[in-house]
This record gives C-alpha cells, structure tokens and sequence, in this order.
C-alpha cells in the first residue's frame, strides 16, 4: 500500500465523493471531506463518522478553505451538483461553486504543494456535432452560454480554464477528468438524472418518463469504473500529465434503448410515457477513451447489465424507507 496520505475531497458526501471518501479510508489515508450538502445526502456519510481516519467539515466549497492543521498531499475537488433539476435550482450558486470553490481549491494546493484534481464533465462538449462524434479531448464544443443548462456547462469549462492558469502561473500541481453518465448505488432518488429516475419509477411501479423520442444516446459509467479512472489520474506515474482526460463507456444507447433495459430489470409490465424534450439537452454523447486508455491503461469493466443490477438493489431499499416514511 501507498504511504499514508492526508487528502482533502470536497463534495464527499456526493454521489462520487462517497465511493472516493470510501475507497480512501480503506487505503488508510486521512480523509478531510468538505460538503454544504447543498446536495449531498448525509446518509453516505454514516459510515465513516466512528472512523477516526474521517473528518467532515460543513462548509460550502465558495468560502476560502486554509485550515491550519492540515497540510493536504491531494485534493480531489467534486464538489457542485451534478443533474439539471440540482444545478437549476440556483444557477448563481452554481456558478460560483464552479469558479470561486475551483479558485479556493486551487489556493489551498498552491499553498499546500497538493496534487488537486477537478472533477469535470462531458458537458463542457455541449451538444456536439456529428463531425465530433465519439468526442475526443481536443473538441472544443457546441456550448449554448446563454441556455439553462449553461451555469454547469459554463462553470466547468471556466473551471477548467482556471486550472490551467493557475498551473501556467503558479506551477500548481494541478488534472482534470471528464465524466460521462456515470450512475451506481448512492445516488439520490431525487438526482434527476436518467438512470435514477428510470429505476425509482420502476421499482414504484410508475411509467417511465422519457424526453423527446428518445432517440438521443448516452453512455452510461458504473460508478466503480469511474472511480479507478480517477484514482489512476490522480496517482499517475507521470505526474506531467495532467489531462483532461475522458472517462466513460463508449457503448452508446438511445435513451428508450436503456428504458427498455430498466423495465426488463424490474417489471416488463411497465410502459413508457413521452414528454417534451428540454431545452439544450445534448442528442448525442459518447466518449473517446482512447487518451485514457493509453495514458492510464483504464478502460470500463463493469457491464452494463451488471452495473443495472447493483443499482437496482440499491434504490430498492431506498424506495421501501420511502414507503415506510410515507405511512
């Protein structure tokens, strides 16, 4: 195992920071988690409060972070909400989590000498064109700044902007990956995203709400494979390189395709609604990992059927403290 590290994750009682938080503490290392839980769920930290390994600061990510009893050797920075219904709610806020939560990560490694990762996204890609489909790294996007998707998409490209100024400019130690669907256990029945809302209306027994046709595609990650892909970032043997870096699974569905999957897992007796499409929702998306797989010898492993399965079981027991809270 690796020497012990003290590593600060912000956004850690997110969907993605659990599975980080928790693959950390199994390692050993100290775990700082910085969460507002703005949208993160406190439930996904219940585990690791008696750890003494675990610390958890409740603070939002905006405000300046320069603890004094901590000296960070990594920073992996996730924080900021994730599905369209989350980072809707409050697009200022949004924006600032992006620019000024960066800005602040980014002054905590320069102080620390920290190696600080930003978690961004396929959404810097837009809604690519046909000529840029899978989307490699080198794409520079088809990005509406003016939509009600732009705070994320915006706040991540300004985010990643920031970053590789504050490395031309200060030596930061800085990386950057971008994840596609990724979807697994610990995510909120309320996330908003495809895959959560496809099995929750599932497992109640309701029709499932598709957008449009259906016909735009998604590549969907598990989680697990999204996190090795972090971790081999973070820790690669080539410090220089840096990325961005694509992760996800370059098997790409239509939207219906995977509801179909859904229903077939739960209830074939389920039927599909149609509802409008919203408004900048990209028609296509799918990965080019080949950087990835080069750069960090990382490719997906799990299964799309088995990643549905595992979380299935999850929202299950979700759905029933649902029901019993509803009583």
């Amino acid at each position: 195992m690796s020497a012990t590290k003290t590593i600060l994750v912000t956004g850690g009682a997110g969907f993605i920071g659990y599975h980080v938080v928790n693959r950390l503490l199994k390692e050993g290392h100290k775990v700082v988690c910085l969460d507002s839980f703005h949208s993160g769920q406190h439930r996904n930290l219940q585990e690791f409060v008696k750890n003494p390994n675990f610390v958890l600061v409740q603070q939002d990510v905006i405000q300046p972070y320069l603890p004094t009893e901590y000296k960070f050797d990594q920073i992996y920075h996730l924080a900021c909400p994730a599905s369209p219904p989350h980072y809707q709610i409050d697009p200022i806020h949004t924006l600032k989590t992006n620019f000024m939560g960066s800005l602040n990560m980014l002054e905590l490694a320069k102080r620390d000498g920290a190696r600080v990762l930003l978690s961004s996204t396929s959404e810097v890609y837009g809604d690519p064109d046909k000529a840029h489909h899978p989307q490699e790294e080198s794409y520079r996007g088809n990005v509406s700044c003016t939509g009600p998707r732009a705070c994320y998409d915006e706040g991540k490209r300004v985010s990643e902007t920031l970053f590789w100024d504050h490395w031309r400019m200060h030596k930061t130690n800085v990386c950057a990956v971008r994840l596609f669907n990724t979807y697994g256990p610990n995510m909120r029945s309320d996330d908003g995203r495809v895959v959560s809302n496809f099995i929750c209306q599932a497992l109640r027994g309701e029709s499932l709400t598709v957008y449009g046709e259906g016909s735009q595609t998604r590549s969907f990650g598990y989680v697990s494979d999204t996190v090795e892909g972090i971790f081999r970032l973070m820790n690669c043997q080539d410090e220089n390189f840096r990325g961005p870096v694509n992760l996800g699974n370059p098997t790409e569905r239509t939207v219906k395709e995977f509801a179909e999957q859904i229903i077939a897992a739960v209830d074939p007796s389920l039927k599909i609604i149609h509802k409008d499409l919203p408004v900048d929702d990209p028609l296509q998306r799918k990965p080019n990992i080949s950087l990835a797989k080069e750069k960090l010898g990382w490719e997906p492993v799990v299964t799309l059927e088995e990643g549905i399965r595992l979380t299935v079981e999850y929202f299950k027991k979700i759905v029933e403290e649902e029901k019993k809270a509803a009583m």
